[in-house]
């Protein structure tokens, strides 16, 4: 374990230590090369002894390294010292798409997509140079504090899938391809099939398939049809569903061929969520679910057991492996006729079905005035769209109260309401009796969207074990603590401006009462002031550029400025630039134009300058601007008197000088002086 303060090539100093998986430790750390944060992955001891597995590993890393885009979390180099080996990488401050998913119970289909389209190009990009995932689950999906979704790990799973068993199999079991599941086999529509369970996951909050053990799960994968999205989640739109659907099939022939064609689909989804947008497969390449061989379990059986070995254990096993496959290739040649045979009048009798029943529909529907073509141009819809995401922001509900209830009564309760339950488990307690709900998150009253997951702890009575006091500590060392003392440790996580991030804020129960081993300890770790994205209010009215800030939640201060391009009342420019990310809370500064600044003249000139007048004389004048409006005017002036005007509007004007009796002494243009 590589301790704080320590150095990796005499550049990479390591900070504290962020994560640890089946293969791995993850370490954040300072390169002072480059000045930047990153993050290291250092192999575990047990893999870097086996220098095969070490050989692909780098080869695969280095692979990945050529992977350069925004929804990747990119590797800067990879190397070895004093038997570490190493891969540095980008350092993205977030959350793996799990723990948000656990947060929110479930996603709303808009959020899916969105997430699932930036997933989508990521492993795009990465299938253009010819990498291939491998483990693509929420768990190798960051969502950064900016909103920014990553794929991380590329190129690793091949290197751990070729000569070990990753520690973490029980967690990618539950997205595994059926042909990753049966033989360890997978190509670009692997990712694909795997991206269609994450998209699942979202939508209903659950993995599609889950049991005991790995064999269990992939087994599924193998043999049984998921429950539809909607039937869990009846909010779930056609057209996501219908993009699922085919994303997860278990025959290759009918899922997407390429990336490209589910990003296309999925963008449509967001334009005509309630529209069948999905092409489905070709009618000959649709057969009934394959039933798995008994050779074939037990193959799953012994790879579940494997031993993580190189060399000749492995090498025997592989060679066994590849015997007993050839055996079951002669006994199923004759099954292999029948179904082909199956496959071909199944897909006669479905095609002339569909066919039979578009036809139907279409006269039924043609009939009662259901079909409307053209009714509604692209951005009708998206402008539909918009105002439904509005209507959903307004659309919240209250939590209610459900301390003291039995699990029955707050399932009735949230379900009346249309919000979730999940038990997240127990927790003594003083005040509340065995089987009563003694805590809530979101607490009563808190306005949240509809379909929220509420997270409730259940009494387990009065406890006999003193629970630490960890607020304050950091996350890694206040789940230490606590699992230390005999309890179980649930995370949330909260946006704190007084709490450091990685530090608790609070914990239920707090520390110094009493509960029972195996209770839950709730602990909300700070993930640091929440950083907000700053609108782009350029040439707005001060009006709209105030709602528009103060919306995404910031306070702003105005100050005027003259401007000869931008109208009197819009901004001209804003202190924080639009598309950054700012504290929540803090101030953002506007110049509001006051419109062109105002030129003003003057005049002054004696009037002998212009007439001669008689001693004694006396005249009238008047002074115009070049609108007609009077600048100044006067009588009983003399030769030494001066005419003068501030103020004028105008560089020049009219000079009228006339004498008592009428007579007009001097009658011409006159120009002004800029004040």
């Amino acid at each position: 374990m590589l301790e704080p303060g320590s150095f990796l090539a005499d550049r990479y100093e390591i900070i504290e230590k962020i994560g640890a998986g089946g293969m791995s430790d993850v370490y954040k750390a300072k390169d002072h090369v480059l000045s930047r944060d990153v993050a290291i992955k250092v192999l575990k001891a047990e893999f870097a002894e086996d220098m095969t597995f070490v050989s692909k590993f780098r080869t695969e890393a280095q692979s990945a390294a050529g992977l350069e885009h925004p929804n990747i979390v990119n590797i800067y180099d990879v190397g070895s010292e004093d038997g570490l080996y190493y891969i540095v990488m980008e350092c993205v401050e977030g959350i793996t798409l799990k723990t948000y998913i656990e947060k929110k119970g479930r996603l709303n289909y808009k959020e899916s997509i969105s997430i699932a389209i930036q997933v989508g190009r990521g492993i795009e990009a990465a299938h253009n140079k010819g990498i291939i995932h491998r483990d693509i689950k929420p768990q190798n999906i960051i969502i950064s504090k900016e909103g920014k979704v990553k794929v991380t790990d590329f190129g690793i799973a091949r290197a751990a899938s070729g000569n070990t068993v990753n520690a973490d199999v029980m967690g990618s079991v539950h997205y595994f391809s059926p042909e990753q599941a049966r033989n360890g086999y997978s190509n670009e529509q692997s990712d694909i099939y795997s991206l269609g369970i994450v998209m699942y996951e979202m939508v209903t909050g659950r993995v599609p398939f889950d049991g005991e053990t790995a064999v269990a799960v992939a087994l599924q994968h193998l043999q049984n049809e998921m429950v539809p999205p909607s039937q869990i989640a009846p909010e779930t739109p056609v057209a996501l569903e219908g993009i699922i659907k085919k994303a997860t099939q278990k025959s290759m022939d009918k899922r997407y061929s390429n990336m490209d064609e589910l990003l296309s689909d999925l963008k449509k989804a967001l334009v005509s969520p309630d529209e069948d947008i999905v092409t489905p497969g070709k009618a000959d390449d649709i057969d009934k679910t394959r039933i798995i061989t008994e050779a074939e379990i037990q193959k799953l059986h012994k790879e579940a057991n494997a031993i993580p070995e190189s060399t000749p254990v492995r090498k025997e096993r592989v060679e066994r492996r590849r015997e007993e496959e050839d055996d079951d290739d002669d006994d199923d040649s004759e099954d292999e006729v029948n179904q082909k045979m199956d496959k071909i009048f199944t897909g006669l009798m479905i095609g002339a079905g569909v066919i039979i029943a578009i036809i139907l529909i279409y006269i039924a529907g043609s009939f009662f005035g259901l079909f409307h073509f053209g009714d509604k141009s692209g951005k009708d819809k998206e402008e539909e769209t918009e105002q439904t995401t509005e209507d959903e922001k307004n659309d919240q509900i209250e939590v209610p109260k459900l301390l003291g209830m039995t699990e029955d009564e707050a399932q009735e309760a949230l379900k009346k309401l249309n919000l979730g339950y999940k038990n997240i488990g127990s927790a003594s307690s003083d005040e509340y009796e065995e089987d009563l709900i003694i805590s809530q998150t979101p607490v009563p009253g808190e306005k949240v969207d509809k379909n929220t997951t509420i997270k409730v702890t259940i009494s387990s009575g009065k406890g006999e074990v003193e629970i630490p006091k960890v607020t304050g500590k950091s996350e890694s060392e206040a789940t230490r603590t606590l699992t230390s003392a005999g309890f179980k440790v649930n995370n949330e996580y909260e946006y704190s401006s007084t709490v450091q991030q990685g530090q608790v804020i609070s914990q239920s129960p707090e520390g110094g009462r009493f509960g029972k081993n195996g209770d839950v300890i709730t602990i909300v770790i700070s993930q640091g002031t929440e950083t907000v994205k700053v609108p782009d209010v350029l040439g707005k009215t001060e009006a709209e550029a105030k709602a528009a800030l103060e919306g995404a939640g910031f306070s702003v201060t105005t100050s005027p400025q003259n401007s000869d391009s931008v109208e009197k009342g819009k901004v001209i420019s804003q202190g924080t630039s639009a598309g950054s990310f700012s504290e929540k809370g803090s101030s953002i500064s506007l110049v509001i134009s006051a419109g062109a600044k105002e030129v003003l003249y003057h005049f002054s000139g004696k009037v002998s300058d212009y007439v001669t007048l008689e001693e004694g004389a006396t005249a009238a004048y008047e002074l115009l601007d070049a609108e007609g409006e009077t600048a100044a005017s006067g009588s009983s002036i003399n030769s030494t008197s001066t005419i003068s005007a501030n103020n004028i509007r105008t560089s020049s004007g009219h000079l009228t000088i006339t004498a008592q009796d009428g007579t007009v002494l001097y009658d011409s243009s006159v120009t002004f002086t800029q004040q």
